[in-house]
């Protein structure tokens, strides 16, 4: 089985998930939630991804949050 890895990003600014990075050449999506960005990746890595057989999408997600500890 073929394996891609995709590099997701949070954009705090639009609110949105987005690809940062992908082995399936051509894969610019994004969504509001991860669900959905999880399935618009798999709906276009089906029209991007050439040759017959099954393959596996490794998404690899980061984010980050500001906490503040009281003092």
């Amino acid at each position: 089985m073929r394996v891609a890895v995709v590099k997701a990003a949070y954009d705090d600014e639009a609110c949105v998930w987005y690809v940062e990075h992908s082995d399936v050449v051509g894969l610019r999506v994004e969504g509001e939630t991860f669900e959905t960005f999880r399935r618009n990746v798999a709906d276009a890595a089906t029209d991007l991804i050439e040759g017959d057989g099954e393959f596996h999408i490794e998404i690899i997600a980061h984010a980050s949050v500001r906490a503040r500890a009281p003092a």
